[in-house]
This record gives C-alpha cells, sequence and structure tokens, in this order.
C-alpha cells in the first residue's frame, strides 16, 4: 500500500497518508468509474485483477527468487481445471468454493514442486527453456485427455461451470434494492477479486521481510554465496516454485467460476508471456510495480483495441491490423522502451534486497561514509 502511494505523482511524496487514501478510494470507486463506459470495462477490470495475482505469483519466483519461469501459466490452467473438475456437472461433482478453491492451490502447488525437484541445477537461459516446456506439456495434455477416457473435453472446454457461492450468496446473480436499483455482478466478482488482491500483497509483504524472503535474495543475488553461508537453496526454490504456483492456482480458481468455462486455448505460452511481461515493465521484486504493470498491460491493449478498428476505418476504410496483432506489437513496444528508457520497469525496486530502509537509511549512509 504504502509502495503504490508513494508512486503517485506528486502526492505521494508531499503527503503520503493522503496518497494512500486516494488509492483505497480509486481502487473502490474504479467499477463505477469504469461503468461509466459500459459493463465490457468493468469486465476487463475483473481480468485485470486475476492478472495482478497472477503477476504477484511470478514475482515471488522471478523477482524475489530470482527463478526465470516461462511456463507460469501452467499453474493458472491447473487450478482452472480443478475447479471446472470438482464444480461442473462434467464429473457430476458440485462441491463447495471453500472446498474446490484449496484444493486447486495446492494441486497448482504440487505441481510448482514438479517443476521445480528437477531443474534444481538449471539457472538462466536452460531454466526458462524447461519452464517453458512445462507449460507447454500442461496444455497439450489438457488439449489431448478426451480419449480413450474422456477427462478434459479436449479443445472443447468444460463449460456450465458453479459461480462463486459466498455463505449460501450466489455473486453470480445481481443484487436488487427496492425496485430501481439493481448491483452487477460484474461489481461484486471485482470486490471478492479485489479482496483476494489485498490478501496476496499482504502475504507477500510479510514474506518478503521474512528469513524466507531474505533467503530468497541471497539466492537471487548469488546461488553459490547463499549456499556457503547455510541456506538450503534446495528448499529455497522448491518453496519459491510452489507458493508462486499456489497464487496462480487460486487466481485460475477464480477464473473458472467467473467465466463459467475454462479450455486449453486460455493458457497458451502467450499468456506466460503477458503475465512475464508485466512483471518486468512494472518492476521486478516491487510489489507496486507489479501491480501497476498488471492493470496498465491488462487495459492498455483493450483501449487500443476499441480505438484502433474505428481509426484505421476512418483512415483507410478498412482493418489494416487485427486488434489482436496490434495487442502483441504492444507488449513488444512496452518491453522494448522499457529496457531502453527504465530497464528496472516503471516502479524499480528501492533495493535488491528485502528491507529497503536498511540500504536506503542509515545503514546505506553509513556505509557511504
Amino acid at each position: 500500500m504504502n509502495e503504490l502511494a508513494n508512486a503517485i505523482p506528486w502526492l505521494g511524496k508531499r503527503n503520503p497518508a493522503a496518497a494512500r487514501w486516494v488509492v483505497i478510494a480509486l481502487a473502490l470507486a474504479a467499477p463505477l468509474i469504469a461503468m461509466l463506459f459500459g459493463k465490457t470495462w468493468v469486465r476487463i477490470l475483473d481480468f485485470a485483477l486475476l492478472y495482478v495475482m497472477l503477476a504477484i505469483g511470478l514475482n515471488l519466483v522471478v523477482g524475489f527468487a530470482g527463478l526465470l519461469d516461462l511456463g507460469y501459466i501452467a499453474f493458472y490452467a491447473v487450478g482452472a481445471y480443478t475447479f471446472a473438475f470438482l464444480a461442473s456437472p462434467h464429473f457430476e461433482l458440485h462441491l463447495p468454493f471453500w472446498l474446490v478453491l484449496p484444493l486447486g492451490a495446492v494441486f497448482a502447488a504440487l505441481a510448482g514442486i514438479i517443476l521445480g525437484l528437477p531443474t534444481l541445477r538449471l539457472r538462466g537461459d536452460y531454466l526458462a527453456i524447461v519452464t517453458l516446456g512445462f507449460g507447454e506439456i500442461v496444455r497439450i495434455f489438457m488439449n489431448n485427455l478426451n480419449h480413450p477416457v474422456n477427462i478434459t473435453n479436449g479443445p472443447q472446454g468444460i463449460n456450465m461451470i458453479d459461480p462463486l457461492v459466498l455463505f449460501g450468496w450466489d455473486i453470480s446473480r445481481p443484487i436488487r434494492i427496492g425496485e430501481e436499483i439493481t448491483i452487477n455482478s460484474l461489481f461484486l466478482y471485482y470486490y471478492v477479486f479485489l479482496a483476494f488482491v489485498v490478501l496476496s500483497i499482504i502475504l507477500v509483504q510479510r514474506l518478503q521481510i521474512s528469513r524466507v524472503g531474505r533467503a530468497w535474495a541471497a539466492i537471487r543475488e548469488d546461488e553459490l554465496a547463499a549456499k556457503a553461508i547455510g541456506i538450503n537453496t534446495r528448499n529455497m526454490k522448491l518453496l519459491a516454485f510452489s507458493l508462486g504456483a499456489t497464487f496462480g492456482g487460486v487466481a485460475g480458481g477464480l477464473f473458472a467460476a467467473f467465466q463459467g468455462f475454462v479450455s486449453p486455448e486460455s493458457f497458451s505460452l502467450m499468456e506466460s508471456i503477458a503475465v512475464l511481461t508485466m512483471v518486468v515493465f512494472g518492476g521486478m521484486g516491487n510489489l507496486a510495480g507489479v501491480v501497476v504493470g498488471a492493470l496498465v498491460l491488462t487495459a492498455l491493449p483493450e483501449i487500443l483495441r476499441h480505438v484502433a478498428v474505428p481509426v484505421q476505418q476512418a483512415v483507410f476504410n478498412q482493418v489494416l491490423l487485427d486488434p489482436e496483432v496490434l495487442r502483441m506489437l504492444l507488449l513488444s513496444l512496452a518491453m522494448i522502451f522499457m529496457m531502453l528508457l527504465r530497464p528496472a520497469g516503471l516502479i524499480p525496486a528501492h533495493s535488491r534486497y528485502s528491507r529497503p530502509e536498511l540500504v536506503v537509511g542509515g545503514v546505506a549512509g553509513e556505509a557511504g561514509k
């Protein structure tokens, strides 16, 4: 919260307390503002929060532990399909939300450990290639496990997934207050997702300043030195993979309940690259940067999608570039410009260590003297 508040131009440095209230007000009022432009934009906000959760989880692996993971979307798929298996007519199971979502997180964590075990000795490009292959293997399995026994329903996907039901309250149905006021379900999903994002941020902040966070920072900076001072790098790496995967599994379960349908097409390699781009664009190792990067790179392509087609028709009388092509072009340009202008991201981490105040504050000053 403090990092997000400090990122607000001018106000963040002049009056941090007021900046925090601005962040809270924007978070609560965002769907109301988006509704002025149509329900589509509220739905985009809902998806943006899911991407924020994914980016937070990947930041644990890439930003904190320094492990390049190009197959992170596989954990998203594991969580989504777990929810689909246990809360849909596909297997005639309709387990409650509070049981299915933790199971999805557990299975995703197990998948993270399965990925982590054979890659403990790998670094850099080799690790990236193996994780990329893992992500593609999961997608291909989901695409083909429909014969001879139909498990995933193949490329057709699984539909009619149960919505979120909290304390007997189905949030997929709009709430009527009196005869004139109706609260759309998109608003309800937004605030549920927002609660999960806030909880994720709190958990990751506590992890970052714990012994585990300091161990990850040491491994990221120099794995051999970390091992020499007694850090169990094997367990710390597995913990990073499993905890990062847990966030992906929870986000996948929420996605399945929100969408009501899952298919392998939703978990392609490009999704993994998009989430990694959000982390790098915002600032690796910085929670505020990751949140801002995910929000910006989720909203900008959609804005471009709505603007590009009318502009092309007005100028060229035809659509020359498909909006999806423009989306990938935007992601590519964003990465190029960030590498050239701000290599550390939109909101770079103040320190490469778990407690920035120890470096930015008095300790760094005394060391400089």
